[in-house]
Order: C-alpha cells, then structure tokens, then sequence
C-alpha cells in the first residue's frame, strides 16, 4: 500500500500521514542552506542543535502566520528539544554531497556551507519565507545554544506534547505573539 510505503519512508504513522501535509525533504534542506547563509551565528558556523531549533521556530512561525508549515516537516518532542526524525539524514546527506561543512569543536558540531553550496538554488523559498528565516536567524545570531533549546523547552507546543510524540503545529496558535520565535 502506497500510504504504508510514505509513512515508512517519512518515519510517521499511518495516521499522521492522514492528519498531516506530505513533508517537502528538498524544501527543508534549503531552508538548512538559508539559515547558514543567513549568518545565524557569529562564528560562521551554526552548531548543529541550535540549527534544528531555528529549524523548528520557522517552520512554527510560518505556521502562525500562514496556518501551513514551511516544509510539512513533522516535529518529535524528544529530550533534547523538538526535531523531525529527517533532520539527522539531510544533514548527513548535506554534508556527503559537499553541500556543508561539519567540523568538531569540544562537544559541538559546527555546521557551515561548503565552497560549492553558495551556488545552490534556494528555489523552493519563496521571499517571505526567506525573509523570516533571516529574520529569525538575527535575533537569535548572539545567542548561545542553550538559550535556544530552554526558548523552544518552554513553548507551549513542546511542553503539551509527550514524549516521543510528533508536535502539533496547531498548538503554536495558542503562543503569545513574542514567544513564536
């Protein structure tokens, strides 16, 4: 059954593929490539926590304001803070294609773009998507990781969730305004 075969491959349930948008994996590793080209951290490299979080906050902000999510990404409130199981595979699949740069500092994984990713089309953006992806980028730029997981631990939609469970998006529309990213 070709449901089956989706909620497999995009490591949902059958249901939460009914309930939710199929989610755009092409869209969401540009949106990894505007962050880190949006100069979301003063070092130049985003380490690769605070990434998945600015991940989240736009795909939530645009939520707010649109009532559709950038990517269609489902999000999982794990202890670490709210991911979709796919952010560990683009970013692999990132990094093998020559798209980003990892490198090690202490325990952090710092994430840049590679010599050949500035040529990358950022196609599937439209510009008020990007817009709010640098808007979001520059309020959080000074700000350490911590400070960006203990914001999103703290949202009403990561609190409400249970563990291990994907993350309504619908509940980001309960945030006050200045709390949405």
């Amino acid at each position: 059954m070709e449901a089956q075969k989706l909620a497999q491959i995009f490591s949902i349930t059958l249901d939460e593929l009914s309930q939710a948008e199929i989610p755009n994996y092409e869209k969401y590793k540009q949106m990894i490539l505007a962050y880190l080209r949006a100069d979301a951290d003063p070092r130049g490299k985003v380490p690769k926590t605070k990434l998945a979080k600015l991940l989240y906050l736009a795909d939530f902000a645009w939520f707010y304001k649109t009532l559709e999510s950038m990517s269609g990404m489902q999000y999982r409130r794990i202890q670490f803070g709210p991911v979709p199981d796919l952010y560990f595979l683009a970013v692999d699949e990132m990094y093998e294609s020559g798209k980003i740069s990892i490198d090690k500092e202490g325990e952090a994984l710092l994430i840049a773009q590679a010599g050949s990713s500035p040529n990358m089309s950022l196609d599937l953006l439209s510009k008020e998507e990007t817009t709010l992806i640098s808007e979001i980028a520059k309020k959080w730029r000074d700000k350490r990781t911590q400070e960006i997981v203990d914001f999103t631990h703290n949202q009403l939609p990561y609190q409400i969730a249970a563990e291990n469970e994907m993350i309504p998006y619908s509940l980001i529309t309960q945030e006050d305004p200045d709390h949405v990213y």
